[in-house]
């Protein structure tokens, strides 16, 4: 069966910042000096909890596994979709079936051979393993396997994000033999362009690897050896960079300066928002949360542009929103909906009847206790108490889907609407734990799901309900900053802080 590729747009990401381990060895850079390098070196923000595909997340916890796992389709570097795994793809007349045509040339680390069965059965494994981004694939019903090298992805209500989500984690392919074993948790088994050397790994400090001899698409396999440093700490991860021991890494404003000044380079561009978001909006551990008034206070409490310009150099654009302008769901009326006031944020307390008893346990971000410092000083000049808690470890994600946390400081992307609202929406979206949700939402959410062309302004309604209800306490868009040094060419990934591994390559 033969299809026509299919292009599609979408997003996404995180950020955080964090801690130093231990930083041996050289990167690409510095170790090959007058040749071309044959090795990159990347810091990276944290290490991986099980290398199962169906355990990966999104944003720049995605990038590890593009080392060691294909993904169905693949998402250049602006966006588009293009033929990875999966060579061509079509929906039929009513958006509930997406045909792919896999290729046939495909192997896996093991010696596995990648066929319609092996896609199917990391399919299958990706729905009932419960991982952090099993809400990718809700709206599939079953996989059923047409022939060799053909699928059917059947589904019980249209997706318009689908084929986004077979180039993100749910589209990671594992070899069949190793799914659901204990073994794939510690050593990945994909098809992909690197397997691990483990012997030269050590947990929560670097991961090694090596090119895979025989690699189907050497033009996606740029480097001998990958390793990813884990450098939880800013400060580690610029001191890393500017003396050489990595290549490239995320940065915040404020290293940023540093590592201009050695005369890295930066490469740019906004993708995340930057808030609290109120999780517990039913009061289930925390009765005030479910008063709107409560959480209309908590929005009127901050000072937006003077936060952004103090505590990030104004690296970013206030907002009161949580869709970025590229979703199509961005309205400029709810950018500045709630207004630095606090005499207003008083007086709702006030009305609310929980005046003098609000607190919002958070757990620290690594890296930013200075921002939480802010926001906790001018939650207290409204009479709110901000208690920062432990700092978010490898079981972040599980905590927040436990209902850990009534409130969370974070960094969320920005994508396509129906991305974003799987993401911290739906209630099936990991950063909605508590499942929050109303008849009224739930029919916005609908139309956006079979709006078809129209998803992006029909998602407008939903971006506007979550606002007016304060589900989330937007401060701004970030500028999200990569620097990297002259060793190696690095093209940004739209709507991640983080490139995807493909977009690196020896500098000429």
């Amino acid at each position: 069966m033969k299809l026509g590729p299919k292009a599609a747009a979408a997003a996404l990401v995180l950020s955080a910042s964090l801690a130093l381990t231990a930083c041996g060895g050289g990167a690409g850079a510095g170790s090959n000096a007058g040749a071309s390098p044959t090795s990159l070196t990347l810091g990276t923000l944290r290490d991986i909890t099980s290398w199962d595909p169906a355990q990966a997340h999104v944003g720049h916890a995605l990038q590890p596994y593009q080392a060691a796992y294909d993904t169905l389709i693949l998402r250049e570097p602006d966006g588009k979709l293009s033929p990875m795994l999966a060579t061509a793809w079509k929906y039929n007349d009513t958006n509930t079936k997406l045909t792919l045509d896999l290729r046939t040339d495909v192997t896996f680390s093991d010696g596995a051979k990648f066929d319609a069965e092996a896609a199917k059965a990391n399919m299958d494994h990706f729905k009932k393993a419960n991982g952090p981004q099993m809400a990718q694939l809700a709206s599939v019903q079953d996989v059923a396997v047409v022939d060799a090298d053909t699928i059917d992805i059947n589904l019980a209500t249209p997706d318009p994000a689908l084929e986004y989500f077979l180039s993100q984690a749910a589209g990671l392919m594992g070899s069949p033999q190793s799914l659901g074993t204990d073994a794939i948790k510690t050593v990945p088994v994909g098809s992909g362009p690197y397997v691990m050397d483990k012997a030269a790994s050590v947990k929560d400090s670097q991961t090694v690897f090596t090119a895979r001899e025989g690699y189907w698409n050497k033009d996606l396999q740029k480097y001998q050896k990958l390793t990813l440093k884990i450098l939880t700490d800013p400060t580690a991860r610029t001191n890393a960079l500017v003396s050489g021991q990595i290549d490239a890494t995320l940065l915040d404003p404020k290293n940023g300066k540093q590592a201009e000044g050695a005369k890295m380079k930066l490469e740019t561009n906004q993708v995340d928002w930057s808030g609290l978001l109120l999780l517990d909006r039913d009061g289930t551990s925390n009765p005030a949360l479910a008063n709107l008034k409560v959480r209309q206070a908590i929005n009127h409490a901050f000072d937006r542009k003077t936060i952004l310009d103090q505590v990030m150099l104004g690296q970013g654009t206030p907002t009161s929103q949580p869709f970025g302008k590229d979703s199509g769901a961005w309205t400029e009326e709810l950018e500045n909906y709630y207004s630095y006031d606090p005499a207003k944020a008083k007086q709702l307390l006030k009305e609310s009847g929980f005046e003098g008893n609000v607190t919002l346990d958070v757990p620290t971000l690594p890296g930013g206790e200075t921002l939480i410092s802010v926001l906790q000083q001018q939650l207290a000049d409204v009479g709110i108490t901000l208690k920062p808690g432990a700092a978010i470890t490898n079981t972040f994600t599980a905590d927040v889907a436990a209902q850990k946390y009534h409130a969370l400081f974070y960094n969320l992307f920005q994508g396509e609407p129906t991305v974003a609202i799987d993401q911290i929406v739906s209630t099936k979206a990991l950063y909605n734990p508590f499942k929050n949700t109303t008849p009224e939402l739930e029919a916005k959410i609908q139309a956006v799901r079979t709006g078809g062309e129209e998803a992006g302004k029909l998602a407008q309604d939903v971006n506007k309900y979550v606002v007016e209800q304060a589900w989330f306490a937007p401060l701004f868009r970030v500028n999200q900053m990569y620097y990297h040094n002259d060793k190696v060419n690095v093209t940004p990934q739209i709507q991640q802080a983080v490139p995807s591994i493909y977009n690196y390559s020896p500098a000429k």
